[in-house]
């Protein structure tokens, strides 16, 4: 189902069906995210969700049209989460706590389950082709936040004119994947905060001195 197709079906939702959507999807985020997709099917989420197998088909084509909206829901939260610490980054501290934040949220897994979206992208991107491109966008406007706020850093004489805002939030996304990641294999947090780190201290030698 594209999503111009599903939208006007949505705006017609009652209360009770857009709460029977949304049950659908919160089960599906959660088992996607404890098994992965491949290994939870549309009766395990059903089950899940308390729900039946007509209410499903009521708001979902395929399960397809159900790992969408796992991903729209994973997107906002990735992006709910960091928006307070980005919009305010101005300083290298401001980055640190951004990444400080980031580190002390996965560790409450201990590592385990690896990056919301990034999980998804591994599993999906070379099978689900509207899926990778979904997650494409994700990933951009989340690098996009970072930018703002490096950008906002080499504005106010933080990092040198010759800073690419867009170039070190690229890498510093790249730090956050692959720590998310070591993690993940590890169960430990300590890779993380070790890419992390070593990402910023790449930012750092662009400061202003």
């Amino acid at each position: 189902m594209t999503e111009s197709r599903d939208r006007p079906a949505r705006s017609r939702l009652t209360a009770r069906g857009a709460a029977t959507r949304a049950r659908l999807i919160a089960a599906a985020d959660q088992l996607m995210f404890e098994r992965g997709v491949t290994q939870t099917s549309v009766a395990d989420v059903i089950t899940a969700s308390g729900t039946s197998k007509s209410q499903f088909y009521q708001h979902f084509t395929s399960k397809d049209s159900l790992v969408s909206d796992v991903i729209e829901r994973r997107r906002a939260y990735v992006v709910e989460q960091q928006l307070p610490r980005l919009q305010t980054m101005d300083s290298m501290r401001g980055l640190e706590l951004w990444a400080e934040g980031l580190v002390a949220c996965h560790g409450l897994h201990q590592g385990a389950f690896g990056c919301p979206l990034g999980s998804l992208a591994a599993e999906l991107s070379d099978t689900n082709e509207d899926a990778r491109r979904q997650l494409a966008s994700a990933f951009a406007e989340w690098e996009q936040l970072l930018a703002r706020g490096l950008t906002q850093m080499r504005a106010n004489g933080t990092l040198r004119e010759d800073a690419d805002p867009v170039l070190l939030a690229t890498g510093l996304m790249a730090a956050v994947q692959g720590g998310y990641l070591l993690a993940q294999t590890a169960r430990s947090i300590e890779p993380m905060k070790v890419s992390l780190e070593m990402a910023i201290a790449y930012v750092r030698t662009y400061a202003e001195v």
